[in-house]
């Protein structure tokens, strides 16, 4: 039988396989994903149920390839949010600023919610548990429309429509996208926008002809509802557009056309169909302002999502450090580090990523023994 016939042959077992698995594995995915991304009753819960329903909201925050590389403490009014340093990603973040950054995303979640919960959550970085301590007060319950947004935002990482923002709701995204240390830059014209994709391209080329960098991402692939079922972590295929598969097709498949060529040509057609490109800029390079760089990230996805607007990171200028200084350069920002970038417009939404249950990320304590020490 020739190379082509047999090759045939198994991607029609393949079609079967995966028919009968997506029969299987479908029903359950979409059950955990109503049961991940869901708004739960914000009244007089008790205190360990607040706190633990602040986790929840906590975990649905942006991270770097869907790792969740976050462990959260509870006390009697307090959430410590520490970095889980086995889910990093040494090849694409070897200084863990993206662990940092992905803390801050989630404890701003944390900070929304909190105040659906008739609670104030008093934040500030600990140096010395090397985490952000989340101080818990009471206050007025109230319900904001980035609260509302936590279980609709998403990264979209697929072609938007090309609309321009009005100006009125830019001018919201800017208020959201600034905080304590942190400056959000705002591009919006085509030709700004062009030239930030050279950039992109750039990172993206380097990232590419990278060995360790493919083979960690391949890694946090998941390629069909089984896979993401069974780790609720990871890229879910089918969440950037691509078909569900059995696990050996698709590494088999994504071997032949995971290519620079391919992957620069997908981020050529995603960032000029988008409205525009936010660059969060922190003043210091320490980790406390990488969390904060993620928490203004954060806040500017949910007012996105308020107003209808996806957005993806496209962070490949800020991730090697030669494109990260050149892009530095060009943005004017002096010796600061450019720290996160996104893509925003409007676009279709996509199938949902899951997330692990609350209780794998809350650490356990030993009798006589805190994680606060």
């Amino acid at each position: 039988m020739s190379a082509l016939a047999t090759g045939g042959g198994l991607i029609a077992m393949g079609g079967a396989t995966a028919f009968v698995l997506n029969a299987r594995d479908h029903s359950g995915y979409e059950e955990a994903v109503n049961a991940t991304w869901r708004h739960s009753d914000t009244t007089d819960l008790p205190s360990a149920s607040a706190q633990r329903e602040l986790v929840r909201y906590a975990t649905l925050a942006a991270n770097s390839h869907n790792t969740q590389p976050w462990q959260f403490c509870l006390s009697d009014r307090s959430i410590l949010v520490l970095p889980d340093f086995r889910r990093r990603l040494p090849a694409v973040d070897p200084d863990d600023h993206h662990v940092f950054a992905s803390l801050g995303c989630a404890v701003e979640n944390m900070v929304q919610a909190a105040r659906a919960f008739g609670l104030q959550a008093v934040q500030r970085y600990d140096p010395d548990r090397r985490g952000i301590r989340v101080d818990l007060e009471a206050a007025p319950p109230e319900r904001t429309e980035l609260f509302d947004a936590i279980p609709h935002r998403q990264s979209t990482r697929t072609v938007y429509d090309g609309r321009s923002v009005p100006p009125e709701h830019l001018r919201l995204l800017e208020a959201a996208g600034n905080g304590q240390g942190v400056r959000m830059l705002l591009f919006t014209e085509r030709e700004q926008r062009e030239e930030i994709l050279s950039y992109l391209i750039a990172g993206n080329s380097a990232q590419m002809d990278d060995v360790a960098f493919t083979e960690e991402l391949k890694s946090w692939i998941r390629f069909n509802y089984g896979e993401a079922l069974s780790t609720r972590d990871g890229l879910f295929s089918k969440s950037s557009g691509n078909p569900v598969l059995p696990g050996w097709m698709g590494r088999l498949i994504l071997n032949l056309v995971f290519t620079k060529n391919a992957e620069n040509r997908k981020y050529e057609s995603q960032l000029r169909s988008s409205a525009g490109v936010a660059v969060f800029v922190s003043d210091k390079n320490e980790p406390a302002y990488w969390a904060e760089a993620g928490r203004c990230s954060q806040r500017f996805a949910l007012q996105a999502t308020a107003l209808q607007l996806r957005h993806a990171f496209i962070n490949q200028p800020v991730e090697v450090p030669a494109v990260r200084g050149q892009f530095a350069t060009y943005l004017g920002i002096g010796g600061r580090r450019p720290d996160l970038v996104m893509r925003f417009g409007y676009g279709p939404e996509m199938p949902r990523s899951l997330r692990r249950p609350v209780e794998h990320v809350i650490l356990r304590t030993h009798p006589g023994r805190s994680c606060w020490r």
